[in-house]
């Protein structure tokens, strides 16, 4: 054997030490991708009853939703229509209410004889006949 066989084989031993050291990468980068596309098919396993759930939550809660909204509107229309009929009871029933009221005061004060005290007129409250402010005789005013 000469020096260029030799050199020859031992650039061919090296070559095979390498091709051996980059194969264990290699393999363990395969493995890698192996477990990825197990964990990758599981996930799709279960990704998709849990949309189909999913799914059927969302078509549920706006059916309640639905029920929810008709109840509101009915609420809403029967408040409209206690409003109105409050109304209805305040105008029918609270005028005569007070005019009773006022009348049988009235006749009470008229029975008992009472008269009205000074300074109960409204007249009082803004100034006599003369131009004086209550309380105030004689004064003149600014």
């Amino acid at each position: 054997m000469t020096g260029g066989e030799i050199a020859g084989l031992l650039a061919a031993g090296v070559f095979a030490v390498l091709v051996l050291l980059l194969a264990v990468p290699i393999l363990k980068l395969g493995k890698v991708f192996d477990e990825l596309r197990l964990t990758i098919r599981s996930l799709n396993n279960e990704t998709v009853p849990l949309i189909d759930e999913v799914t059927r939550t969302v078509s549920t809660t706006n059916s309640q939703l639905e029920k929810v909204d008709g109840i509101t509107t009915n609420v809403s229309d029967a408040s409209a229509n206690v409003s109105a009929l409050s109304s209805l009871v305040a105008s029918t029933v609270g005028q005569p209410l007070i005019k009773v009221a006022a009348f049988s005061h009235g006749v009470r004060r008229a029975f008992t004889g009472d008269t009205p005290t000074e300074g109960s007129h409204r007249a009082d409250r803004f100034g006599d006949a003369d131009g004086q402010a209550p309380g105030t005789p004689g004064e003149d005013r600014p």
